[in-house]
């Protein structure tokens, strides 16, 4: 009878615990930004505004990339950076998008990722002037596109604006 008292009281101790945000062992953060060697903050400097919001994987990761990048050549780190800062300038929605595409190509066929990687390629070899005809605009958020489709263009009209791709009068 003890022991069923003494475990009814350490659940409700968690549960309470839980309820005040106070967790039994603290959760790993990962490398703290402070802990880092000098070198390393130089090389992650575009990840140092977000740096205690990422996960720590993520954090061990990156400074794995900036445990090797002395060993880069130039060409190699420049890459690093420019993906770093690209990366850095992304919303953390964007980078969540980002991580889900990644995990999606590793669900595809190999023959079809290869396909995809040519394709990439073409892409990357097109002038700036042409890769700007595959720009997407922004995908409206649908309650925008509610709101955008029940106002009247012009003032005076009732009525929501007319489709451009029913009919021509």
């Amino acid at each position: 009878m003890a022991e069923k008292a003494l475990r009814k009281l350490a659940f409700v101790l968690a549960a309470a615990l839980l309820a005040f945000g106070v967790q039994a062992a603290p959760a790993s953060k990962g490398p703290a930004w402070a802990s880092l060697t000098a070198d390393q903050q130089q090389v992650l400097a575009p990840l140092a505004a977000y740096w205690n919001e990422l996960m720590p994987e993520q954090k061990r990761k990156w400074v794995g990339i900036a445990k090797r990048y002395p060993k880069m050549n130039p060409d190699q780190q420049q890459r690093v950076q420019r993906r770093m800062a690209a990366w850095a300038k992304l919303t953390s929605e964007q980078r969540w998008q980002a991580r889900q595409q990644y995990r999606n190509l590793g669900k595809i066929a190999p023959d079809r990722r290869e396909e995809l990687r040519r394709y990439w390629a073409e892409y990357q070899s097109l002038a700036p002037h042409e890769k700007r005809l595959f720009d997407v605009p922004p995908v409206e958020s649908r309650a925008a596109e509610r709101k955008r489709r029940a106002t009247p263009r012009n003032p005076g009209s009732a009525g929501p604006a007319p489709n451009p791709y029913h009919g021509h009068p």
